[in-house]
């Protein structure tokens, strides 16, 4: 049994492994800490006793990125979350990202882990949150389901936070393609204030380009959508020698974009965060694009990250 100076700060870990890919995924915050293919990382992970650095790997429910003051109406009333970022005075990344999550099931290659959202003061709705985390010859497959248990209509959001890496590769060089039309303006606490298209602006990676010396915290819409109704972006070597690709299926439609020059020590700069979510920041007080859950009703969504150029 651990004693308190053994066990991991992100508790149980559960390994996942086939075909050449490995991933461990957490019992704090039921996320992701590695992810690599045939011993190559291409997840900017954390270790074992190490506290979760910059929502690395992270599930974000039951809202994604920031509200502003914490603050929002539903259904005829105002609530009032916690500022979990007091320096920018927002309330940020949701409720489910530092409880521990409980093992449902585990395979070879596959893990499932789960956590209920109790109501509480700020967000008085109780959700059930399931996450399948798997790996094989394409990758690795994230799927969630979020069930509303309570008795209300309550409002939803929901992204994950792994940061991209090619090993040997600077963020700098790194050649990117976005699949989105627009960007969402933000103010100096990284609050929306517009939004505005990318073509022709330095922000345009519709097109495969150099990431560059540009500092990114922004969140990107209007998606490009493939075939099946999902998009991916995807960061290649400069030589076309590796590449990483993150997809997400059609209940993502914006992708956030972070390349860690807020971090500080050796993670400054050192990863790009790609984030796919289901909507935009401050969305509880917008109202773009909040997802409502009916009492009972389930959503699913699906995302993963694919290694090659």
């Amino acid at each position: 049994m651990d004693t308190p100076d053994q066990r991991p700060f992100s508790g149980a870990q559960w390994t996942i492994a086939a075909a050449g890919h490995e991933a461990v995924i957490v019992e704090v915050g039921g996320g992701l800490r590695t992810y690599r293919k045939d011993g190559v990382d291409l997840l900017d992970g954390y270790a074992t006793d190490e506290v979760c650095p910059g929502c690395a790997g992270q599930v974000l429910a039951p809202w994604p990125n920031r509200i502003r003051d914490g603050r929002y109406p539903f259904a005829d009333r105002t609530h009032q979350l916690a500022l979990t970022e007091p320096e920018r005075h927002v309330a940020i990344h949701g409720l489910v990202n530092w409880v521990p999550w409980r093992l449902l099931e585990q395979t070879a290659d596959s893990v499932t882990v789960g956590y209920d959202l109790p109501p509480q003061p700020g967000y008085p709705w109780p959700l059930r949150l399931l996450s399948r985390w798997s790996v094989g010859v394409d990758g690795l497959r994230a799927e969630h389901e979020v069930t509303n248990v309570g008795a209300e209509v309550a409002p939803f959001g929901f992204s994950v936070h792994p940061y991209l890496q090619l090993p040997g590769v600077a963020v700098d060089d790194l050649v990117m393609r976005l699949p989105t039309r627009t960007r969402v303006l933000v103010d100096g606490r990284l609050l929306p204030v517009g939004v505005t298209p990318v073509a022709g602006t330095e922000y345009d990676w519709t097109s495969p380009r150099r990431i560059g010396g540009v500092e990114l915290d922004l969140c990107f819409g209007d998606v490009i959508r493939d075939a099946d109704g999902g998009s991916s972006v995807s960061l290649t070597a400069p030589d076309g020698s590796s590449g990483v690709s993150i997809w997400a299926d059609a209940e993502f439609g914006w992708w956030q974009v972070f390349t860690g020059d807020a971090l500080t020590g050796e993670r400054h700069r050192r990863s790009v965060a790609i984030e796919p979510m289901t909507c935009p920041p401050d969305a509880f007080r917008s109202g773009r694009d909040v997802l409502t859950l009916k009492p009972g009703t389930t959503w699913r969504g699906a995302w993963g990250i694919r290694p090659g150029a």
